[in-house]
């Protein structure tokens, strides 16, 4: 069962959920750490990552699923927020360079239908990013994170999905080491547990970040050669001799 809206929103209000968001927006900023003039969607729940990408992309956009529901983002101006069927994204093909998957690949019904449209709207250069809770990390075991709801994946896993859907690995990270449990110590040193974690036990974080590139095969402007045809001899029938009276 997908996590509702509202619950997502109150986890990142709370001093766990915004320390989960200053970790995973750094590795984002790691990964894109350039944005200037381009486009980019999250689908999902990305709007505690997205800010920091509108100062200069061109456009940023987040589509929430119809099953999560959909919330106004950001506060101050115009909403770039709006609900719809992860299986059909109302955009054209080919017109976004960075799609940014969070709280969507766990929570999809219909993952290989979503990453073909996701696929087609991605722009032949883009990338993809997904963010997904990580099958052996204890923040997938727990249900009082929106990270403990859905199904959660192993790097062996989002590599055969990626294979199915056209898609090239290009890089892996690992992060959020830091124990789900809403303690004010332990959002506090959240620093220290992501170095301690990546250092000590890297295959345990607690979510899993892929980047991804498209995969586009080239068609040959030469046209195939026909196959060349021998004519084959028709056997005439054979006229009755007459026999006369």
């Amino acid at each position: 069962m997908r996590i509702d809206i509202i619950d997502l929103r109150d986890f990142y209000e709370t001093d766990l959920g915004i320390a989960v968001r200053r970790i995973v927006r750094r590795e984002i900023r790691n990964v894109w750490p350039d944005m200037t003039g381009l486009d980019c969607l999250g689908l999902g729940y990305a709007t505690p990552f997205l800010g920091v990408f509108r100062p200069l992309a061109s456009r940023v956009l987040n589509f929430m699923p119809a099953a999560q529901g959909v919330m106004r983002w950001p506060a101050e101006g115009g909403s770039v927020t709006t609900l719809v069927e992860e299986t059909s994204l109302p955009l054209a093909d080919a017109s976004v360079d960075r799609i940014l998957l969070v709280h969507a690949l766990e929570n999809s019904e219909s993952v290989r239908s979503m990453m073909r449209e996701i696929w087609r709207v991605l722009s032949p250069g883009g990338r993809l990013m997904i963010i997904t809770p990580n099958r052996r990390g204890i923040w997938a075991r727990l249900d009082t994170t929106p990270f403990g709801h859905g199904r959660p994946f192993s790097r062996r896993q989002l590599n055969e999905l990626m294979r199915d859907s056209q898609f090239t690995p290009i890089r892996w990270a690992r992060t959020l080491y830091t124990p789900p449990f809403a303690f004010d110590f332990l959002a506090r040193s959240a620093g220290a547990w992501e170095r301690i974690g990546n250092r000590l036990w890297p295959q345990f974080s607690g979510l899993l970040m892929l980047e991804a590139s498209k995969q586009i095969y080239a068609v040959s402007a030469e046209r195939p050669k026909l196959r060349v045809l021998r004519p084959v001899p028709v056997a005439q029938p054979a006229i009755p001799r007459d026999s006369g009276p």
